[in-house]
C-alpha cells in the first residue's frame, strides 16, 4: 500500500542494523596513522650495526623492514600491506603481522606466511654507504 508508513518492527529491525554496519566498516579501517606509501627516494635508516647478522629491523616512520642476511648481505622491503594498504606495525623474530586483517610476511623474503595477503612484500634496494643503512629506490 503506498504511501501506508512502515511498520514499527520494520523501523526497529532497520535502527539495530545501522551500528552493526558501523561495526564492519570500522574492522576494515586502516587505523595506524595513514601513511600508506614505501619510500619513493632512497632513505637513511641509521646505522648497519643496529640489524645483527640474522635478525630483522622494522622502520615504522619509513615504512621500511630490513633483514640482515649475512655480514654484508641485506634485504630490505616495503612494510606496505599488499592486502589493504595499510602499514605494517609489529615484528616479531622475522614475522611481520598487519594489524588490520591478521596477514602475516617473512620479513627476510617478503613472502606471504598467513592471508588474506596473497602477494609479497615490494622487495626495495638496499646497500649499506658510509656505515649506515640506505633503502629505497635509488638506493
Amino acid at each position: 500500500m503506498p504511501g501506508t508508513p512502515p511498520a514499527r518492527r520494520t523501523v526497529l529491525r532497520a535502527a539495530a542494523l545501522v551500528p552493526a554496519a558501523g561495526l564492519g566498516l570500522a574492522a576494515c579501517s586502516t587505523g595506524g596513522d595513514g601513511n600508506r606509501s614505501a619510500p619513493r627516494e632512497p632513505v637513511d635508516l641509521g646505522a648497519a650495526d643496529e640489524v645483527p647478522v640474522g635478525s630483522s629491523k622494522l622502520y615504522t616512520a619509513e615504512n621500511v623492514v630490513v633483514s640482515r642476511i649475512a655480514d654484508d648481505e641485506y634485504k630490505a622491503f616495503s612494510t606496505i600491506c599488499t592486502h589493504a594498504r595499510c602499514p605494517i606495525r609489529k615484528l616479531r623474530g622475522a614475522k611481520l603481522t598487519c594489524q588490520c586483517h591478521g596477514s602475516e610476511f617473512d620479513a627476510r623474503s617478503g613472502e606471504v606466511l598467513r592471508e588474506p595477503a596473497v602477494s609479497p612484500l615490494k622487495e626495495l634496494p638496499v646497500k649499506v654507504e658510509g656505515g649506515k643503512i640506505v633503502a629505497g629506490p635509488g638506493a
